[in-house]
């Protein structure tokens, strides 16, 4: 048995060392691999016109890479949802692809399986040797980490989206102020964005940059409106397209639009309190009063056994 083990880890390190030396980084160039720069048609593009970063790739990268992009499209193929993510990435102002996401959730993944396997390792240390449940252990990691980065997404996003509604109240009244001045509505856009910072006035810087770069202000506002996905916001970008289109008092519509946010703000502040009312009685029903409960009828039950005996 130990020479078919040597036999075999020779065989296994000489097909490694050959997989790396034949990978394209250290394989010999041929002779037709040496002419090929010189019998293009075309000339070869500037190093001032490429995009910066590195030009080569690692033998680990071209040799992991091919399993990555099959990985990514089996996760597609099992998991969908393509519409979902590109719809939360836009949200998140993100400029990261639907594939690079899945590369990352293929990630997660692997690191859930890495974790699976420790637990696994040591659950076997203390005999439990059942297979099976082992093997979930494992699957069961795995699809925790690809399901976590999703959720992470997620969780990305509504925080994204609780900031602006935040910000959105300063924002309207600032743009009232500006138009009540006697700003125009570009006017007024530029002037706030150039003051305010955060996620809404960089929506709204990219409604300004849209416009000064050929696209009516009028489209640009119903385009913002369209790719987001908060009901006030959408509102509001709807109002000022509609009052430009119509004529009708500016200032007027951005105080109501506040005066609405603010409101709704409210709103899921006394209904956030109520939730969290309700989660303290939890501890309060389930552990204060069993105890309390307990110390009121422990002497009586003591007094009524001694008595007994």
């Amino acid at each position: 048995m130990t020479a078919v083990g040597a036999a075999l880890g020779l065989l296994a390190g000489l097909g490694l060392v050959l997989a790396l030396f034949s990978s394209p980084l250290l394989r010999r160039q041929t002779l037709s691999d040496r002419l090929a720069p010189y019998l293009i048609d075309s000339a070869a593009p500037s190093r001032l016109l490429s995009s910066p970063g590195p030009t080569h790739t690692t033998v680990l990268r071209r040799l992991t890479e091919p399993i990555l992009q099959d990985a990514v499209r089996l996760l597609d193929r099992v998991v969908g949802g393509r519409a979902s993510v590109q719809r939360r990435l836009s949200a998140l102002g993100s400029t990261q692809t639907v594939d690079q996401f899945r590369a990352e959730q293929v990630l997660w993944g692997a690191l859930g399986i890495a974790g699976g396997v420790v637990l696994a390792a040591i659950a076997a240390l203390r005999d439990f040797r059942n297979p099976l449940l082992l093997l979930a252990l494992i699957i069961g990691c795995a699809v925790a980490g690809v399901l976590g980065r999703d959720w992470w997404l997620t969780e990305n996003v509504s925080k994204r989206h609780a900031e602006t509604l935040a910000e959105f109240p300063t924002i309207a009244e600032m743009l009232a102020l500006a138009v009540g001045a006697g700003e125009g509505v570009l006017g007024a856009l530029v002037r706030v964005t150039s003051i305010a910072d955060g996620h809404l006035a960089q929506q709204l810087r990219q409604i300004v940059t849209e416009t000064h770069t050929g696209t009516s202000l009028t489209d640009a506002l119903t385009q913002a409106r369209d790719a987001t996905q908060l009901e006030p916001l959408a509102r509001f970008l709807d109002g000022i397209a509609v009052a430009i289109d119509r004529g009708t008092p500016l200032a007027e519509v951005l105080h109501a639009q506040a005066a609405d946010v603010r409101a709704l703000g409210k709103r899921q502040l006394l209904e956030s309190g109520g939730r969290k009312e309700i989660a303290m009685m939890v501890p309060v029903v389930f552990l204060i009063l069993p105890i309390t409960i307990l110390f009121a009828f422990f002497p009586g039950i003591i007094a009524i056994t001694t008595v007994a005996q």
